[in-house]
């Protein structure tokens, strides 16, 4: 849920909690709490304009967190290929 709220607001920019809320079967207050746990966690972020909250994306937050993932990323890539190459040089008729 929250994972396609940034999606949203990464792909179609700036939104009204009355935007977001329609991509979901959900009450807006459940919605506004999912978004209140991402402004917390600084990657969302709120304006208002009289009765209207416009939610948009941070992108700082978001390279902190793909720096910290990087080094699990290149573990990850070095194991896939690691598996790639052992399966290459397994003979097709092995178990």
């Amino acid at each position: 849920m929250r994972r396609e709220v940034l999606r949203l607001l990464r792909e179609a920019g700036p939104q009204p909690v009355t935007e977001l809320a329609a991509h979901f079967a959900m009450a807006r207050p459940s919605l506004s709490e999912h978004l209140r746990v991402l402004r917390e966690a600084g990657l969302v972020s709120e304006t208002r304009s009289g009765r209207r909250r416009l939610y948009r994306l941070e992108g700082a937050a978001l390279y902190e967190v793909q720096e910290w993932l990087n080094p699990f990323e290149r573990f990850w890539r070095e194991k896939l290929r690691d598996l790639h190459d052992l399966l290459d040089t397994m003979d097709d008729d092995e178990p």
